[in-house]
C-alpha cells in the first residue's frame, strides 16, 4: 500500500480513529481501511483472512451520523476504502479495554466462556459482538446468530462465542468504562464539525478520489470525470480491487451524501435512496413486504448488509443481484439523475443486456420507488445458494399474484441467475393468468419456463439444476400461498 500523507486542510479525508482525529491529503482511491490500520497505524488486531468480506477477521465498527443520531455498524475493513471514511468514527479492537488494561465485558466474556482458541478470528468476533452489545440490550439467540453471520471460526464450533454474547449482554458497565458510550456526545460534535460543505478531491499521483458533499456535487463530479467509478458500499467494487486488481480511478464515494440516505413511507409505497444500506432498509421493507425482509437476512453477513446498498445492487446490473427480482415483481421504478435533470423508468427496463443498463453518461441511480402491495395479493421471494448464509445466489425467484376467487387475475414472476439480466418470466405469467390456481394448472405452467429462460452452467449451478429449481419454486409458491397438492385434496374428500 502506498504511504498516505497526513495534513489538515480542505482537500483531506478526515475522520476519527479510536480517540484521535486523522486527516489524509494523499490517499490512493484503492487504499483499504485494513491496510491503513495495519501498515500505517500498526493496529494489527484487525486481521486479513479472505480479503473479500466473507470471514469477518477484519471487522471494525464505523460510526456515522444519521440526522442527529450516531450509529455504529460492523464493517469489513478489507473491502472498505479509506476514501469512504470522511466524517466517520472508526473503532478498532484496541480501543475497547480500559486504560489500566481491564477488558471490556465483551472481551471478558470471550475469555470466561473460552470463545477463543487459535485466536486469529477473535478480534473480528469481539467487534461484531461489541456492535450488537451497543445496539441491543437483550439480544435473543437469533439476534446473536444474525450478528455473527459474517464471522467464520474454524476452532470453537461457535457455541462458546454465543454463550459469551449472552453473558456480555447482561454486563452493562458505567458510561465511563465503555469508550463509545462515554464519548458519544463529544463524538457527535466532532463528526458534525467534519461534515463537508463542498466536494473534496484528494489526489495521489495521477489518480484521484472525489467525495461530493451532496447530490448536486455528485452530478457535477460525474459530468466532469467521465467513466468514474461510483462507490457506495464497496461490497462488489472492493473485490474488483482485492481479488482482480482492477483499476477503478477516478473514484467517487457517495456513502456520505444525506440525500441518498432517505427512506420515505407513504400510502403509495416506499421511496428508498440509492445510498440506503440493506440494514437501514430492513425495517421498512420487512413491514411493507415481509418476504423481502426475510430475503435481506440472507444477503451476505451483517457487515455486508451494513455496507451494501439497494441502489448499488441495482446500478451494477449483476444478473444474480438479490434485490432486483423482488423489486421488479413489486413494480418498482428507478430514478436516474445527472446535471441535465432526472428521469424515471420501470426497473425491469433498466436492465438491457448482460453488463449493460439504461444509464447515460453522467447519470447515477438516485432512488428507487416500490409501490405498496395491495391487500390480498400474494408475494414471495426465494433464494437458493450453496450455503444458506453469506453466499451468492445460484438463482433467486420472486413471485406475485392476485386472485379473483380461485382464478389468477394478475401474475408477475422474475428471476435472477436464469439469464444475462434479472428477467421476467413472461410466458409463465401468461400461462397462469385467467386460469384456476390449482396444482394441475401450476404443473402445466412449469413447462413455460423453458420458453422464458436458457440458463447457463457455472460453478454455482448447472443449467439443468437452475431450470428444475425454478419450476419447483413456482410449485413452492403455490403450496405456501394456501394451495394443496391434488392428492391431498382427493384424500381429504375420501378418495383413495
Amino acid at each position: 500500500m502506498p504511504k498516505v500523507r497526513e495534513r489538515k486542510d480542505d482537500d483531506s479525508i478526515r475522520f476519527i480513529l479510536n480517540d484521535s482525529e486523522v486527516a489524509l491529503s494523499d490517499v490512493a482511491p484503492t487504499a483499504t481501511l485494513l491496510d491503513y490500520l495495519r501498515l500505517e497505524r500498526r493496529l494489527t488486531g484487525t486481521k486479513e483472512g479472505c480479503a473479500e468480506g466473507d470471514c469477518g477477521a477484519c471487522t471494525v465498527l464505523v460510526g456515522r451520523l444519521a440526522g442527529e443520531t450516531l450509529v455504529y455498524e460492523s464493517v469489513n475493513a478489507c473491502i472498505r476504502f479509506v476514501g469512504s471514511l470522511h466524517a466517520t468514527h472508526v473503532v478498532t479492537v484496541e480501543h475497547l479495554a480500559a486504560r489500566d488494561g481491564t477488558l471490556h465485558p465483551v472481551q471478558q466474556a470471550m475469555v470466561d466462556f473460552h470463545g477463543s482458541q487459535c485466536g486469529f478470528c477473535t478480534p473480528g468476533f469481539v467487534m461484531s459482538l461489541y456492535g450488537l452489545w451497543l445496539s441491543n440490550d437483550n439480544p435473543s439467540r437469533a439476534d446473536i446468530e444474525k450478528a455473527l453471520q459474517g464471522n467464520l471460526c474454524r476452532c470453537t464450533g461457535y457455541e462458546p462465542i454465543v454463550k459469551a454474547a449472552e453473558a456480555a449482554a447482561s454486563a452493562r458497565p458505567s458510561a465511563i468504562f465503555d469508550p463509545i458510550t462515554a464519548a458519544r456526545e463529544a463524538t457527535i460534535a466532532r463528526l458534525k464539525a467534519l461534515q463537508p460543505e463542498k466536494t473534496i478531491t484528494v489526489r495521489h499521483g495521477e489518480s484521484c478520489l472525489i467525495v461530493p458533499a451532496d447530490a448536486t456535487g455528485l452530478a457535477t463530479a460525474l459530468a466532469e470525470h467521465k467513466g468514474a467509478t461510483v462507490v457506495a458500499g464497496a461490497t462488489d467494487v472492493g473485490l474488483w480491487v482485492t481479488k482482480q486488481m482492477r483499476p477503478i480511478d477516478p473514484v467517487v464515494f457517495i456513502n456520505g451524501i444525506a440525500e441518498l440516505q432517505r427512506i420515505e413511507e407513504s400510502d403509495g409505497g416506499l421511496t428508498i435512496g440509492a445510498g440506503v444500506s440493506y440494514s437501514a432498509a430492513f425495517a421498512a421493507l420487512s413491514k411493507a413486504y415481509p418476504a423481502f425482509g426475510r430475503l435481506i437476512d440472507r444477503i451476505g453477513g451483517e457487515q455486508v448488509r451494513n455496507m451494501g446498498t439497494i441502489g448499488g445492487n441495482i446500478a451494477n446490473g449483476s444478473p444474480i443481484g438479490d434485490s432486483p427480482p423482488p423489486l421488479i415483481v413489486l413494480g418498482a421504478t428507478v430514478t436516474l439523475r445527472s446535471t441535465e435533470g432526472t428521469r424515471t423508468l420501470p426497473l425491469e427496463d433498466f436492465f438491457i443486456a448482460y453488463g449493460k443498463q439504461d444509464r447515460k453518461a453522467g447519470e447515477f441511480v438516485e432512488s428507487v420507488f416500490v409501490p405498496a402491495l395491495p391487500a390480498g395479493e400474494l408475494f414471495a421471494a426465494y433464494k437458493l445458494s450453496k450455503r444458506r448464509d453469506e453466499d451468492i445466489s445460484a438463482l433467486l425467484g420472486a413471485f406475485r399474484i392476485s386472485l379473483d376467487g380461485n382464478r389468477v387475475e394478475t401474475a408477475r414472476i422474475a428471476f435472477g441467475g436464469m439469464a444475462g439480466t434479472p428477467k421476467r418470466a413472461a410466458t409463465v405469467e401468461a400461462a397462469l393468468i385467467g386460469k384456476p390456481w390449482t396444482e394441475e394448472m401450476v404443473r402445466a405452467a412449469q413447462a413455460a419456463f423453458e420458453a422464458d429462460y436458457q440458463p447457463l452452467s457455472d460453478w454455482r449451478a448447472t443449467s439443468t439444476y437452475r431450470m428444475l429449481a425454478a419450476k419447483n419454486l413456482l410449485m413452492r409458491f403455490f403450496l405456501e400461498s394456501g394451495g394443496q397438492p391434488a392428492e391431498l385434496v382427493r384424500y381429504a374428500a375420501g378418495e383413495r
